[in-house]
């Protein structure tokens, strides 16, 4: 039954492909595309589907083995016993019944437009932002090869290059055949060797997204936006995750972590890991990108290929542009040595004055606030700064020789830590981080692999670096500006545009009051298919305008520098609204945008919460207080994603907008807690971290376990961006052991090994990285046949769970988790972004049907929104 089987050999594959920080990848990245699903009433379907026997199956369903070679499994033989929730297991089924009725369409319409209707309307919106995973962001050499069908690609990037993870931490636990059933439980859950490592798999994710831009088939642009976005994500990778673990080293820990490494041993894999990351992203641009941009005619130059009058432009450019502009800082014995700011592009120089001085270090920073591609007049031909800098450096250092120089990068420890229970001001102590953060410690050291050894040797002393600190890479070293060309009018490079669409249910702005529309039905939100704007944020828009709204109170993790929804907030406070917010100040590289909306929050008077002491509050909340006829009524959002208008076009997300009296009331106690100080514990309705949402889980996937020991069908599906709690791993163990059938739908970390004999051999891991990146979280248990849906801001992860707050919210209307059971059995389907992993921690990606078919979840759900806007109008 486990696709992870049907694939090539285990042995055949390298346990180099875990995780990584934020993702994308083409055919698997972090954002999906998915196509409809076949399939009606009669249909064959998954076996892994989520809807397979209507979410529950039988019991004979669990022992099942895949017999293909593809991601699909055959169905045959499966009987639907109780459904989920009343509902087909197709989407186009759940779809004609919804286009009949006159209550709104939040399901998904799986009645397939032809493909070039899609891109015609496709055509008329902005293309998303890329995808930067500032909340956290693989492979194959064999993009070239161009076919109907895409092959499953081996995992190794790194083309021949030997996984630096040691081979016996991939050896897994052997659980002997002859135990009986009932001593299954005996195994020590608590092996290492049943737990992958979290720095590890961070960077198969890495490998995953990678992949996108190795993927011929994928549009140029849209490699090179990937380009750019593994440049970011590996930044981030170190500043905070090998930051980290240089800091834990430096302190002298030596505890273990679930997979039985200590610091150190993380650090010298991660660092291992990652190397061929580089080499192959820097091998893929000089191979593959740059030709194939210059044949697209644009052009990135070599200074020495220019003219000599082109050469005379650019100096004369340089001299009148750029030279004011650089500040050379020598280092010598009247000279300290040059702070060097985090992830700046620097030259450094070897000067001397005669012939027979000694040899003068400077460092010159390639300034960021100019063009880093410079352009020749009209034409799309572009020189880079750096070379532009290198080759003029005659005039910024006149009268002297220029020996030597080497291009190279520094990336700083993000982990700067203070202890907020002794803060005496937490906004003096997120100011002193941020500051703390440019002078941090250095963890990585980017060079040319031609650069002098003097200049190596002066770079790691003064740096304090380890030679496995530094990375030799050829080409450019920062390929985060090459974002920049993304924004060229070259549509046939890129894929075809996206805007989201309106919300059937809430029609326009000026036909539709949100609040009758969210009174009559709750209302649920699928980004970056609905449009941001037209629903959240019209939501607190609304709210500030309206006479009969009290107060309104909103949780900001992170939010747009130019923010409507602060604005709106504002709007609200000058109508005379009462209104809270919580701005949590902790939010990793947020701070000082959050610490500016604070600012401006408070000078309208409005109450202003800065986070809450011992805790990050990661909430994605609002509350909205509004007097109506029959009393005062409570409208709420709960989101799985940031209000963020930016991120909103490229993130996928869920957010569930409702006048539930219990959800209200759960709200009003933990926004009471935001500005109070009292942390309830128990809830009507919600899932709460700190307070009950561990528990609950817990009691969810054991009562699964339960149900699967009696006899009964048993599922769980759950889609989220990280699992990593050793306890919740532990737990879907046991399930698995006790034969709960279990999906789990993890875009980047995942300590969790599936498909170990008598411990996981019924659990299925699967990634998705496309065009849009998979943020939402979805949560599913069959409960007996009842089907329990939930979606939130937390992963399964430790921090989630016990170290951030958090809310979860039940979806119990049946046609909003008939939506939910349609978007998880599209992400089960699709075979163009989805990624199998495998027992040893490494992925294969799938591949579409033998006939042709494919499915495509982003591109299935950009269609569903069309069709769901030209229903409601004909409506």
């Amino acid at each position: 039954m486990n696709e992870r089987d049907s694939g090539a050999n285990d042995e055949t594959v390298s346990p180099t492909d875990e995780q990584a920080t934020d993702e994308a990848a083409s055919g698997c990245t972090e954002f999906a595309f998915h196509s409809l699903f076949d399939g009606g009433d009669d249909a064959e379907g998954d076996s892994r589907s989520p809807t397979r026997d209507g979410w529950g199956g039988n019991a004979e369903s669990a022992e099942e083995t895949v017999e293909t070679e593809e991601c699909e499994e055959s169905r045959e033989g499966e009987t639907a016993t109780e459904p989920a929730v009343e509902t087909e297991t197709t989407v186009e089924a759940t779809a004609a019944a919804d286009a009949e009725s006159t209550t709104g369409t939040d399901e998904v319409d799986l009645v397939s437009d032809p493909k070039s209707d899609l891109e015609a309307v496709l055509d008329s919106g902005p293309e998303p932002d890329g995808l930067d995973e500032s909340e956290e962001a693989d492979e194959s050499d064999d993009s070239n090869e161009s076919s109907d069908a895409v092959e499953i690609e081996q995992p190794d990037v790194t083309d021949g290059v030997d996984s630096a993870a040691d081979a016996d931490r991939n050896e897994l636990p052997v659980v002997r055949d002859d135990v009986s059933e009932p001593d299954r439980p005996d195994v020590d859950l608590s092996d290492p060797s049943y737990y992958l490592n979290r720095e590890l798999s961070e960077l198969a994710f890495q490998r995953r997204v990678l992949h996108e831009v190795l993927d011929a088939d994928n549009p140029l642009l849209e490699r090179v936006k990937f380009l750019a976005i593994v440049t970011t994500n590996l930044d981030e990778f170190f500043r905070k995750r090998v930051g980290g673990l240089k800091q834990q080293i430096a302190a002298g820990v030596t505890e273990e972590t679930p997979d039985g490494r200590t610091p150190r041993e993380q650090w010298e894999a991660a660092l291992e890991e990652a190397r061929p990351l580089f080499e192959r992203q820097a091998e893929c641009y000089r191979e593959e990108i740059r030709p194939a941009l210059a044949d697209a005619g644009i052009h990135i130059v070599d200074y020495d290929d220019l003219t000599v009058i082109e050469r005379q432009q650019l100096r004369e450019y340089f001299e009148s542009s750029v030279l004011p502009t650089l500040t050379p800082l020598t280092f010598d014995p009247a000279h300290p040595f040059p702070f060097i700011s985090n992830q700046s592009l620097s030259l450094a120089v070897l000067t001397r004055e005669r012939p027979d001085a000694e040899l003068t270090f400077s460092r010159v920073k390639i300034p960021r606030n100019q063009l880093r591609f410079v352009q020749f007049g009209d034409d799309t031909r572009y020189v880079l700064l750096e070379d532009i800098v290198r080759a003029n450096l005659d005039l910024l250092f006149p009268d002297v020789d220029v020996v030597d120089t080497a291009l190279f990068r520094v990336t700083r420890n993000a982990e700067v830590r203070r202890d907020e229970e002794v803060a005496e001001d937490l906004i003096e102590m997120i100011e002193e981080v941020i500051e703390e953060r440019r002078f941090a410690t250095a963890v990585r050291l980017e060079i040319e692999p031609d650069a002098p050894e003097r200049i190596r040797e002066i770079l790691t002393r003064e740096l304090d670096l380890d030679d496995r600190e530094v990375f030799d890479l050829e080409g450019p070293l920062d390929y985060r500006d090459f974002a920049d060309l993304t924004d060229l009018d070259r549509p046939e490079l890129k894929l075809p545009e996206w805007s989201p669409q309106p919300h059937p249910r809430l029609g326009r702005e000026d036909a539709t009051n949100v609040f009758d529309a969210i009174s009559n039905d709750d209302v649920l939100v699928h980004h970056p298919y609905h449009s941001f704007e037209a629903t959240v944020q019209r939501f607190l828009e609304a709210a500030a305008n309206d006479p009969d709204v009290l107060a309104i109170k909103a949780a900001i993790y992170r939010t747009a520098s130019d923010s409507q929804i602060i604005e709106s907030l504002i709007e609200a406070a000058r109508n005379g609204k009462q209104v809270a917010v919580m701005v949590e100040l902790k939010a990793r590289f947020d701070e000082e945008n959050n610490l500016e909306w604070a600012k401006k929050l408070e000078e309208e008077g409005i109450h202003v919460a800065y986070g809450t002491i011992g805790y990050k509050t990661h909430t994605k909340t609002s509350l909205v207080v509004r007097e109506e006829d029959d009393g005062v009524r409570l409208y709420s959002h709960i989101g799985t994603g940031n209000y963020h208008s930016g991120t909103a076009k490229s993130y996928e997300d869920l957010g569930l907008l409702t006048a539930d009296r219990d959800i209200g009331q759960d709200l009003v106690k933990l926004f009471n807690y935001f500005t109070g100080h009292s942390m309830p514990r128990d809830y009507r309705e919600l899932l709460i971290a700190p307070g009950n949402m561990r528990d609950r889980f817990v009691d969810l996937v054991r009562a699964e376990a339960e149900r699967a020991r009696n006899g009964e069908a048993a599922r769980i599906v759950a889609k989220m961006n990280r699992l990593e709690d050793p306890e919740l791993v532990r737990e879907l163990y046991e399930a698995s052991m006790a034969g709960v059938d279990i999906d789990l739908i993890v875009r980047d970390i995942c300590r969790l090994r599936p498909g170990i004999d008598g411990v996981s051999e019924t659990i299925d891991v699967y990634s998705v990285v496309g065009r849009f990146l998979e943020h939402s979280r979805i949560f599913y248990f069959r409960a007996g046949g009842e089907g329990r849906y939930y979606i939130g801001s937390a992963d399964w992860m430790t921090r989630n769970l016990d170290n951030r707050v958090e809310a979860i919210t039940p979806i119990d209307e049946p046609r909003l988790q008939r939506r939910l059971n349609g978007i998880l059995e599209t992400l089960l389907s699709d075979d163009q972004n989805r990624w199998v992993m495998r027992s040893d921690g490494s992925y294969e990606r799938c591949q579409p049907a033998g006939d042709g078919s494919t499915t495509n979840v982003h591109e299935t759900f950009m269609r569903s929104a069309l069709d769901d806007v030209r229903t409601s109008a004909r409506k």
